[in-house]
């Protein structure tokens, strides 16, 4: 499970999920002081799932773009929308 979840071409949140386990560290595990490295994570989540299902919609494989293709898509839109 540990080797999917730290996959960057399985999850594209990686970086974010990162930043708020730092900030738990950091603040003793205060999650009032993490909620804007939670909102984040969250809209990451559900950004890249509004991805893949439309991708899944239109019958694109695989659902979820590798991680190089993810940077483009972000770099096309002017950068991460969360």
């Amino acid at each position: 499970m540990e080797k999917k979840v730290r996959n960057q071409d399985i999850n594209p949140c990686i970086e974010q999920s990162d930043a708020s386990r730092k900030c738990l560290d950091v603040n003793n595990y205060d999650k009032s002081k993490c909620s804007t490295y939670f909102k984040t994570y969250k809209d990451c989540r559900k950004y890249w799932h509004n991805v893949m299902v439309d991708r899944r919609r239109n019958g694109v494989k695989p659902e979820m773009p590798s991680a190089a293709e993810r940077q483009e898509m972000l770099a096309a839109i002017g950068g991460k929308p969360y």
